[in-house]
């Protein structure tokens, strides 16, 4: 059981996580901190070192719960080529989700902290290479079992794959159309079949 401070904390997060989000690293002040917690910047600081710890906790959180709703799509499966394409089945409904939390943690804090905080860019670097990583596992996994083409090199097609999802968000969310990552997850799905499927 958590500790009232804990519980503070975790409040504090649960509260500014959508705030960072949706407005950047930058353009949260202390203000919209207070407002939205109810709590004073006595209070704010003394659960947090500053702003910067506050948004790097808030990403952390976001990030986490996005990525333990695709593991959690993927467990429908313990086939590696169906798992890669549960997660593009994941991302066709990613619109409406990331829409919840204020747009795509990853992308927003991205293009927000690359000049702005080097510590939280980081972290959206680490989580970037994180991501890329298990995919480039589930589809070494995909070799082992006999699903994946044994010559594929499964990073860099990792790294494809992500780029392709990444853009198809920035397109979606900048044009206001779900079209965008929808024919990208279908493209995706084409890319598995005929050039990773075994």
């Amino acid at each position: 059981m958590l500790t009232k401070a804990e519980q503070t904390k975790e409040f504090i997060i649960q509260t500014v996580a959508p705030i960072f989000n949706k407005n950047g690293y930058a353009a949260t002040s202390l203000s919209d901190i207070t407002a939205a917690t109810a709590l004073t910047k006595g209070a704010i600081y003394g659960n947090f070192k500053n702003k910067e710890e506050l948004a790097i906790a808030a990403f952390t959180m976001t990030v986490k719960k996005m990525l333990r709703r695709i593991t959690d799509h993927q467990s429908l499966t313990s086939s590696p080529i169906e798992k890669l394409l549960l997660i593009t089945d994941f991302y066709r409904k990613y619109y409406d989700y990331s829409q919840e939390i204020g747009g795509c943690p990853i992308l927003n804090m991205g293009v927000d902290a690359k000049h702005q905080n080097t510590p939280l860019f980081q972290y959206v670097q680490y989580t970037i290479s994180k991501i890329e990583t298990n995919i480039a596992k589930l589809l070494d996994a995909g070799k082992e079992a006999g699903e994946i083409r044994g010559k594929v090199d499964s990073l860099i097609y990792a790294k494809r794959l992500y780029t392709m999802i990444t853009g198809a968000i920035f397109m979606t969310h900048t044009m206001d159309d779900v079209n965008y990552l929808l024919q990208t997850m279908d493209l995706i799905d084409e890319m598995i079949l005929k050039e990773l499927k075994r």
